[in-house]
């Protein structure tokens, strides 16, 4: 099979800008090794002497040597971010997210991927049922980590029925390869309601502890259940009492591998936490927040920043109107902070308005999930101060797009009010209140 890799982008003033090498020339080959993905590439280019074989648009091939520090990157970025298409996920799972949109969405929002190299280059979580014996080889060869699993389960039989595909429980032994060659991992567990929480839960705390040190971290999130469910596995939510035993669970299994191992390894989502009513863990139990993507630590952090950001804030401040949306899961901390700066600066008016999800079900509380649609909807009307402040999860990545591709100038335009996205941090959310950015 012929592998070649079209050139999209060349950084400027990088090594392969000074080469001559350019949009649209094609990478053939580093030292003499085909390339076939991006784990092929990443592994070459350490070297501190390589010979590059590149083919011109007009077909001629250049063989270029070049001498580098160890970790220089050469500066190319290409047509595919893999390298390679894309893999798809082949499991039919009874809590997929995806399964649970309406039609007539963008089309990239309904691709399941399932690619352990998107697990290596963005942290995305795979099932591991898509993964070959030949890139568990590779991964082990290139020492490309950390790995991030979709465990769910450890129960086998439990794992093939949640996953939908009979090779799931199967696929757990590739865990074993990884733990033994000393390759780092996290995990995840969705809980589903009745099926595998409880007993079930138990059990694969217990499992998954044996993958200790290399295993390093493994959140626990609820399902998330929108209203398009219609044909789909019959999952309910957890009520505040089965949130309270699902922590139970959780903090006990904390404690005793915290004595063994010096680190919590379990960890719950916030979600847990504003469902059964209980405060949220010091910073010291979260292991350096190594479960973020996952919602686990996220208002702890954003407590602990925005702290350090309010010690460090001048002593008078002028005066400021503003609003802020938010989904009703960080209503409650989002209100906490604006009264801290309103005790501060009694001048400074902030306006917390929680956005309830029409779209997806009210069940979805997420910031990250809701629609300039519901947006506009239910801030119609409302004081929106000088300046709308929005959370950039609610963006598409790198564009100022909602996921109902409503951009931001149509919600500026229906609401008539200018809006700021702000970033993730405390620091950038208190000086987005107090217009410091």
């Amino acid at each position: 099979m012929e592998h070649k890799h079209k050139i999209s982008r060349i950084e400027p003033g990088s090594i392969a800008d000074e080469l001559g090498i350019e949009p649209g020339d094609l990478l053939l080959t580093v030292n003499d090794s085909v390339i076939e993905d991006v784990f092929d590439y990443h592994f070459l280019i350490h070297d501190e002497e390589l010979v590059l074989l590149i083919e011109k648009p007009d077909g001629e091939e250049w063989e270029l040597e070049i001498e580098k520090d160890y970790d220089e990157d050469l500066g190319m970025e290409f047509e595919q971010g893999l390298m390679d298409e894309y893999r798809s996920c082949r499991n039919k799972c009874m809590f997929c997210f995806i399964d649970q949109m309406p039609e007539g969405m963008r089309e990239t929002l309904y691709f399941k991927d399932d690619d352990s190299r998107l697990s290596f280059l963005q942290g995305n979580y795979v099932t591991l049922t898509n993964m070959s014996e030949h890139d568990i080889d590779r991964i082990i060869r290139y020492h490309l980590e950390p790995i991030n699993i979709s465990f769910h389960t450890t129960n086998p039989e439990l794992r093939c029925k949640m996953l939908h595909n009979r090779f799931a429980g199967e696929a757990l032994k590739k865990v074993d390869r990884l733990y033994e060659a000393g390759i780092e991992m996290n995990g995840q567990i969705v809980l589903c309601k009745g099926i595998n929480d409880g007993e079930e839960l138990e059990r694969s705390i217990r499992d998954m502890s044996r993958y200790l040190p290399y295993l390093r971290s493994v959140s626990v999130v609820p399902v998330g259940l929108t209203r398009y469910r219609e044909g789909l596995y019959p999952l309910k939510s957890f009520t505040k009492e089965e949130a309270k035993g699902v922590l139970e669970i959780i903090h006990r299994w904390q404690k005793k591998l915290f004595k063994e191992h010096g680190i919590h390894f379990i960890h719950a989502g916030d979600e847990w936490y504003l469902l059964a009513e209980e405060e949220i863990p010091e910073e010291e139990r979260y292991d350096g927040y190594l479960q973020l993507e996952n919602g686990v630590g996220m208002i702890r952090l954003l407590r602990e920043e925005c702290k350090e950001a309010f010690q460090a804030l001048p002593g008078d401040e002028k005066s400021r109107r503003v609003s802020m949306a938010t989904g009703l899961l960080a209503y409650p901390e989002l209100c906490r902070i604006a009264d801290m700066l309103k005790e501060k600066y009694p001048g400074t008016k902030v306006q917390i308005y929680p956005v309830r999800n029409d779209f997806f079900g009210e069940k979805i509380t997420v910031s990250g999930l809701i629609t300039g649609g519901d947006l506009i909807r239910q801030l119609k009307g409302k004081d929106l101060g000088e300046r709308l402040l929005l959370p950039c999860n609610m963006f598409r990545s790198e564009e100022d797009v909602f996921l109902d591709d409503v951009t931001l100038a149509e919600v500026e335009e229906a609401l008539q009010v200018r809006a700021d996205i702000v970033k993730s941090s405390g620091q950038d959310l208190i000086d987005a209140i107090l217009g410091r950015n």
